[in-house]
């Protein structure tokens, strides 16, 4: 038995602040978003420990002000990443016999920060980057990353602790847990600042070295970040943060014989071609490279005949709608059953109508913009095809969408007289719900036309009082959700409670949140 392991701390999940008004929290957090739109920051790569600028710099602007400027960053190229790799490879010696202890408390010690003095700063820094509004920021950008540093310690002193039984006389087997022979590719989205963190840190921390690049909208959030890790005592060389074009990162990337893995949360269709790509230079590589990927979702939720109904209004306007949908287990898809839709249809829209859009410094707007142009355009172009004459949908409520100030488009909610609709199909990413009336008798056939109508498998609810239903439903969609919600919306996974993952076209199933 190595020695340490009954001195992990047994984790806790993080508090949520409330933020309520008069709170200490709220005016500390008012204060950090003034201070912020109030400084222009220039951000560097950071790569071996060293600030790397050039001459090329990229706008970042808050989505919902797009007018205003949050700073600059580096745009870098190839050099910069094989820079980076050389680095990596430089620490990789000394980091990965460093003992797992003294790893740990850098990563409790990054937890200990965001849950103090960084707290601020590091939410604000993703309401204004990112559009969140203080409450989702706190779930993430604190709470979700501060809960999977220290959970991921637990998990690392569980994994180093399977040792093989008891050995034969005269001898000692002994299971030594090594990092990967190389450097890690850690490829990061916009959404969620703790995914961000977590895929380089995780690594990180079973003793891997590691090359980061985050999504560009990420850029100014994944900055205070590096600015965590570098104060919570992480040695230089060992995540390499670098801001180059996706083609550029791969070409240098997935052909260096020193590739050892790949951790990846983004889109389906790029992680599929990363994948492609790794299975075309695999000839290259000094190992076989390991491939985690989290990727697209076309989250449903289906309610039974015996379902509550104001359960169901509950888990779609809350799993539809929360941080504008733009979460891969955001509900997308819903299945109502004719007894119900005209109750559902009223309620539901009577909530969504209460929910204020704008600004992330009004702390009473619900909605915020969604993540750029690019986004915004997408998801007009779909409201505008289902409000056409014939289109076979109908919105309910909502579909305004204005990008004069901000990137906003208010919560909207579509009938499809086709199960087959577009958005009933396709990953939207942002504020569209899709829903279809089914005949509330056809509840086994409809299970089937959830299971087939989507190439996702990430998240998916039922709802149902009929304890039959539940059961049926759960083997019926048994493959069609990684994660499987009962009486509950389709998101809000919590570390070490309910770990996430999902297959089929979502990803390889490698639960965050768990060993």
């Amino acid at each position: 038995m190595l020695k340490g392991f009954f001195n992990v701390p047994t984790p806790v999940n993080e508090a949520i602040l409330p933020y309520a008004p008069g709170s200490a929290e709220r005016a500390e957090l008012k204060k950090a978003l003034a201070d912020a739109r109030a400084t222009t920051v220039d951000v560097p790569m950071f790569i071996g420990g060293k600030e790397v600028r050039t001459d090329k710099k990229v706008t970042m602007r808050p989505p919902h002000d797009h007018q205003h400027i949050l700073g600059h960053f580096s745009q870098g190229d190839k050099s910069h990443v094989e820079a980076a790799i050389k680095a990596a490879l430089a620490a990789k010696t000394n980091w990965e016999r460093l003992a797992w202890e003294q790893r740990a408390a850098i990563f409790l010690k990054a937890a200990d920060l965001i849950a103090g003095p960084y707290r601020a700063k590091l939410n604000a820094a993703t309401m204004l980057a990112q559009s969140k509004n203080a409450f989702q920021a706190e779930i993430d950008a604190s709470c979700e990353l501060i809960d999977f540093l220290r959970f991921n310690v637990k998990y690392m002193a569980e994994i180093y602790q399977q040792q093989p039984p008891v050995s034969s006389r005269g001898t000692w087997n002994r299971l030594e847990q090594r990092p990967l022979e190389g450097f890690v590719f850690a490829l990061t989205p916009f959404n969620f600042t703790a995914i961000a963190a977590n895929l380089p840190a995780s690594a990180a921390m079973m003793g891997n070295v590691v090359v980061w690049k985050p999504a560009n909208t990420q850029i100014y959030s994944a900055n205070v970040l590096m600015e965590i890790f570098r104060e919570a005592g992480l040695p230089d060389g060992v995540i390499n943060m670098v801001f180059v074009s996706g083609p550029d990162a791969g070409d240098v990337i997935f052909k260096h014989p020193d590739f050892a893995g790949i951790h990846f949360t983004g889109s389906t269709s790029v992680f599929q071609n990363i994948w492609k790509t790794i299975g075309n230079n695999i000839h290259q590589y000094k190992t076989y490279p390991r491939i985690v990927g989290e990727t697209g979702g076309k989250d449903f939720v289906v309610a039974h005949k015996s379902a509550n109904v104001d359960a169901v209004v509950t888990a779609l306007a809350r799993g539809a709608f929360e941080y504008q949908g733009q979460k891969c287990s955001a509900a997308s898809r819903a299945y109502i059953p004719s007894n119900m839709a005209a109750e559902v249809k009223k309620k539901l829209v009577e909530q969504v109508k209460t929910m204020q859009m704008g600004t992330v410094e009004n702390f009473t707007n619900f909605v915020n913009a969604v993540i750029d142009e690019k986004s915004f355009d997408k998801l007009e172009n779909y409201i505008k095809n289902a409000r056409k004459r014939n289109s076979g949908a109908k919105i309910w409520v909502g579909g305004k969408c204005d990008k004069t100030i901000g990137y906003f488009i208010e919560p909207t909610i579509i009938e499809a007289a086709d199960p087959y609709y577009a958005t009933m199909c396709e990953e939207l990413f942002g504020p569209v719900l899709t829903i279809y009336v089914y005949d509330e008798n056809k509840f086994e056939e409809t299970l089937k036309l959830v299971d087939s109508t989507s190439a996702y498998a990430l998240t998916g609810a039922v709802l149902a009082q009929d304890r039959y239903a539940v059961e049926l439903a759960t083997n019926k969609l048994r493959n069609s959700a990684g994660n499987f919600y009962i009486n509950d919306k389709p998101t809000g996974a919590v570390v070490g409670q309910q770990p996430f993952g999902g297959a089929r076209a979502s990803g390889t199933n490698d639960k965050a949140g768990s060993a």
